[in-house]
């Protein structure tokens, strides 16, 4: 019957909980003096990965030697993955110790297959792009791992080891992305990496981005290098230091190979060596004049152009991967937007189709050439027979998000656009086991964009893309109709020549005043009043507008701009939910301004101790105040990876900076993101590319607010009915599900005392739980948040008990003594089992949830039972719980 009722419909309960009153101000940590509340009270509040399971960027795989259906992949955001069946399941394998989620190569050593080495920060520096932290190592198949060394090391193009001796191992080292550094270049490690060499240097602007061992000889391997920076308005690819290099001797000694290669400016170019012909090579180069694949037959001494076809060197700076099969010596595959190969020496090929495109990396088994695993902007999947078929992607929780928006529905949604897919909405809970596809659906817009939802509708939402694209889908209908302000082809154009400069992400946002009111920004703020019918410019060019950052995207070779490069543009919008018509703008390039009449006049606000170019990548706009504000700027795109958040009471007069990289945010973790609760004025979270941080007094302070979300980019966050939901760069959407316990440690509660804290006020009797390969679902009940102090007696019993509003008892839970649990003649059938449970007795913060019903049913003896023996759910009302420690009880 209780199974029923949740299924049939959904229940409201109160749930109240007394607060403790102490004034008693929380003990800062030792070992971190921003540090005000204890680690241990906030252990308990944890987020929940919703999904979508859809494969986000990635740009290493590796596969393993002798185990066939052993793969691992690296993504861009989302730290690194395993599967053992083939790419049927997926794992995280170094959440517990990744520094940072890029990751640009991953490398099985051939002689030893517990050895894996993995470089952060991928290669492939799109203008999202985000910076590694070195080289982790592990020596038991990825089941644990440690950090090695080459921090510096910026983005990592390749890890190869040598074929017989698994702690000799190179590492082609790009650097710093947005600026020079002296670590770029090869790096070798003969104890595993233990100490490194630097074996080859160009210049400081110049680093490694592939390396390849001769199959035949190990000691003769090849390096390319790569000058390459990206800026916010440009990439720039090529010069003096790009070149393809030669070793015969492991590494000692380098010559730079030019016979045959285009002369001229070269790019960035990859390299591999045959294993199927002694002496033959592969590269394929970006090259200012006579680009293309070339090959060499004479061990390296010489090249020849092979195939010059443009298909190869699109956006060269983003591709650029070539591989030779490891058996067939006419064989050899490139990826690039689509997945190539060719099977006469190079002279023609054949795309191969995958389930997603824009290709960067594969790894193809030596024993058994048709066993092989390919990397794109989807994830990763596997082929047993050589690319006709290919395992799924909607098993890979790494999809990258740049916002997120929530509607109020009930239970409510979340929305998001993914990077290299499509904008989505998913449920933020649902009333079966785990969130599958079947609670998602695409809702127009692109890859890019923003989205906006109708609050009095949400089946009517906006969503954007580069180039200013902007659609209006009507779920009810399945319609979807663009609304573009100004169409204009912004592919191939310098951004100085556009109208308007739409960014790559500029914001779209709904009037929280008038549902038909929509606003979008280029360098202008646009408003629409009829739904997107008709738009209007309600702003002067709010930007810096410097020309010289406005030409063409790409130099000096590829020339390639698709919106992330379009440069001074309004890049953060929002209006005032307290007073109609105060809107706040800020830009990519340093200004922030303010318009009190709707748009009729703009007064410049800038923060006087704003970084000059700084990135205003986020406004959050206060509910306690129509003159508050908090603003989250970057400055990363110049190699400056330092915390901005700012915050103003008095409508941008005056500024005040939070972040001093010593007040509890380090100083390398670049925010993107700052909100306020808006029950608890003072109460800020931050997000950051390496995590969450929580503020308790207006900024003062921020502590770690992680837990147990792994290391990703921190790219939005919304608070919406208590919880925290929070949009990421590599591992898809989380919420943490009501906030109430951290205001009451914020009022006071303490680590050293027992303690028991409220949770939300009501919560929903809802079918489902927190089961199955999905998204993780929510929890089935009421999270119920207690403290047991570091010197709790053990044989002293905890007792939790729910009493209904007349005080009577329904249920009751023990440290000491099971609960009495009836058996499940389900058991075996759905893995459960009827041993009863106790209350934990951690230090710290503890959870036990109530399901919402009362005690298992009394089986009498020799009763045959048939289905379940749980106790019936409660009816909705007020509910209260009790915690009683020997004479203690609140």
């Amino acid at each position: 019957m209780a199974a029923l009722v949740r299924f049939l419909g959904i229940g409201l309960l109160a749930l109240l909980v007394a607060l403790p009153v102490s004034a008693a101000k929380e003990e800062e940590a030792k070992d971190d003096p921003n540090t005000k509340i204890s680690p241990r009270l906030l252990k308990t509040m944890e987020y929940r990965n919703i999904g979508p399971s859809r494969g986000g960027r990635s740009t290493a795989v590796a596969g393993v030697i002798g185990e066939r259906d052993t793969f691992y992949m690296g993504t861009t955001g989302g730290g690194v993955w395993k599967t053992a069946d083939g790419g049927e399941t997926w794992w995280p394998v170094a959440d517990k110790t990744l520094g940072a989620a890029s990751i640009g190569a991953i490398a099985v050593a051939p002689s030893d297959a517990n050895v894996v080495y993995v470089g952060t920060g991928s290669a492939c520096p799109r203008g999202n792009i985000s910076p590694g932290d070195g080289v982790y190592r592990s020596l038991d198949g990825g089941a644990t791992w440690e950090h090695v060394g080459l921090r510096e090391a910026g983005q990592v193009g390749r890890i190869v080891v040598h074929p017989k001796q698994p702690n000799v191992v190179y590492v082609a080292a790009l650097g710093h992305i947005f600026g020079p550094n002296k670590e770029r270049g090869l790096y070798r490690s003969k104890d595993g990496g233990t100490s490194w060499e630097q074996v080859l240097q160009v210049s400081d602007r110049a680093g490694a981005v592939d390396i390849t061992i001769d199959p035949f000889n190990s000691r003769k391997m090849f390096a390319a290098t790569w000058e390459v920076e990206r800026k916010p308005w440009t990439l720039v690819s090529g010069g003096e230091g790009s070149g393809l290099w030669m070793s015969e001797d492991g590494g000692d000694n380098w010559t730079r190979v030019t016979e045959g290669l285009p002369e001229g400016t070269l790019g960035k170019i990859a390299v591999s060596a045959s294993g199927g012909k002694r002496g033959r090579v592969w590269a394929l180069i970006e090259a200012e004049n006579d680009g293309g694949l070339y090959r060499s037959d004479d061990g390296g001494k010489s090249f020849n152009k092979i195939n010059g076809d443009r298909n190869f060197q699109q956006r060269a700076w983003y591709y650029t991967h070539v591989t030779a099969d490891p058996v067939d010596p006419d064989t050899v595959y490139i990826n690039n937007v689509q997945f190539w190969r060719s099977i006469d020496g190079g002279k023609s090929f054949r795309p191969i189709r995958v389930p997603h495109g824009d290709n960067h990396d594969m790894w193809i088994n030596p024993d058994d050439p048709k066993v092989m695993i390919q990397a794109n902007d989807g994830g990763a999947n596997v082929s047993y027979n050589g690319g006709r078929s290919w395992s799924t992607q909607t098993n890979q929780p790494t999809a990258e998000f740049y916002r997120v928006s929530v509607d109020n529905q009930t239970p409510y949604r979340v929305y998001g656009c993914q990077q290299d897919n499509s904008c989505v909405t998913i449920a933020s809970r649902v009333g079966g086991g785990s969130i599958g596809w079947q609670d998602w659906w695409v809702i127009g817009g692109g890859e890019s964009g923003h989205v906006a939802i109708d609050p009095d509708n949400p089946d009517i939402s906006y969503a954007g893309s580069y180039g200013g694209y902007i659609t209006r889908y009507d779920h009810s209908t399945g319609q979807n109709r663009a609304i573009t302000a100004w169409p204009e082809v912004a592919i191939g154009m310098p951004a100085r020549e556009l109208k308007y400069r739409f960014q790559w992400n500029a914001p779209i946002r709904l009037s929280p005043h008038d549902k038909e009111t929509l606003y979008h920004t280029s360098q202008h703020v646009h408003r629409t009043r009829n739904g997107g019918q008709s738009w209007e410019v309600i702003s002067p060019d709010l930007s810096r507008d410097d020309e010289e950052k406005q030409g063409y995207a790409g130099e000096p070779i590829t020339r390639d701009n698709t919106g992330v490069e379009v440069y001074s543009t309004v890049f953060a919008f929002e209006e005032s939910t307290q007073t109609k018509g105060l809107l706040w703008a800020g830009t990519d390039d340093g200004r922030m301004h303010l318009s009190r009449d709707a748009g009729g006049s703009w007064t410049e606000i800038t923060p006087k101790k704003m970084p000059e170019w700084g990135q205003v990548n986020m406004i959050e706009l206060s509910d306690h105040d129509p003159g508050r504000a908090l603003i989250a700027v970057t400055r990363y795109k110049f190699d400056d990876f330092k915390p901005y958040i700012f915050r103003t009471d008095d409508y941008g007069k005056s500024w005040s900076l939070l972040t001093d990289g010593k007040n509890g945010i380090p100083e390398n973790h670049f925010t993107r993101v700052v909100r306020e609760d808006p029950n608890h004025k003072g109460l800020l979270y931050a997000g950051t590319e390496f995590g969450i941080y929580v503020s308790g007094d207006d900024g003062a302070h921020w502590q770690s607010f992680r837990n147990n979300m792994p290391v990703t980019p921190i790219t939005d966050m919304q608070v919406h009915r208590n919880d925290l939901v929070v949009a990421t760069q590599g591992r898809s959407f989380w919420i943490l599900d009501d906030l109430t316990p951290l205001a009451a440690i914020l009022g006071g509660v303490k680590d050293d005392a027992y303690a028991l804290l409220p949770s939300r006020g009501h919560t929903y009797m809802f079918g489902g739980g927190a089961r199955g390969r999905g998204g993780q679902n929510m929890r089935l009940g009421v999270d119920i948040h207690y403290v047991v102090p570091e010197d709790h007696d053990k044989e002293a019993e905890i007792r939790l008990e729910i009493l209904d509003s007349d005080g009577e008892v329904l249920r009751t839970m023990s440290s000491t003594k099971p609960e009495r649990r009836a058996p499940n003649p389900f058991a075996a059938f759905f893995g459960g089992n009827s041993s009863g449970r106790r209350l934990s007795t951690d230090d710290g913060m503890n959870r036990w949830t109530w399901n919402m019903d009362l005690e298992d049913a009394q089986i009498a003896d020799g009763a045959i039972l048939w289905g379940s023996p749980s106790g019936p759910a409660v009816p909705p009302g007020r509910y209260t719980a009790k915690m009683t420690v020997g004479d203690w009880s609140q």
